[in-house]
């Protein structure tokens, strides 16, 4: 599968800027803008493609469903209840436990739709498993994937998710307007 994935992301001409910080074992990678359901499709392929090897996501619970579940299920999804508390972030964080590599792949935003800020529930998985988090941005007007350096969670919340608002500030998803550019405090870059 990686040599079709490998060829159909060089037909549709996207690239790599950077690389997978592949000596991270275990990590929270949240992968935005996601404003289409072309962001799945694009982040299998580059999965794929740049072998991220122990890379699973979550997903809501009615993908797992029906005739298709079993998809979902071999892309390495594990399907979550969004309508009711599950206590999320604990069940996400044990994920991590008596694994030697585990990557944990989230959509910020956690959906499609513009949001007015981001969801941390990815922060606090990876405060509770003790492991970085590593942004990727699947820029669709350069058609190109960036990766970030890997940053640990620290005490101060509103910082951190700043430096996640500025790197996926000049990130043009496929529906540029729904993207996270406005989420970016200016007053605190300068």
């Amino acid at each position: 599968m990686r040599l079709l994935w490998s060829i159909y992301l060089r037909l549709l001409g996207w690239t790599v800027k950077g690389s997978f910080p592949y000596h991270i074992k275990k990590c929270v990678v949240i992968v935005g803008p996601h404003t289409s359901a072309w962001d799945f499709v694009i982040g299998i392929a580059f999965r794929s493609k740049l072998r991220m090897t122990h890379a699973t996501f979550l997903g809501k619970a009615e993908l797992f469903k029906g005739p298709f579940g079993f998809i979902f299920r071999g892309l390495g999804g594990h399907p979550v209840e969004r309508a009711e508390k599950h206590n999320m972030v604990d069940q996400a964080a044990a994920l991590f436990e008596g694994k030697d590599i585990f990557r944990l792949v989230l959509s910020p935003e956690g959906t499609r739709k513009k949001v007015d800020r981001l969801r941390t529930g990815f922060y606090h998985i990876a405060q509770k498993a003790g492991v970085p988090i590593v942004m990727a941005g699947m820029d669709f007007a350069k058609k190109q994937v960036s990766f970030s350096e890997p940053f640990f969670p620290t005490d101060n919340e509103a910082v951190d998710f700043q430096h996640i608002y500025a790197f996926y500030a000049p990130i043009s998803g496929k529906i540029p307007e729904l993207g996270m550019t406005h989420l970016l405090d200016p007053i605190s870059i300068v």
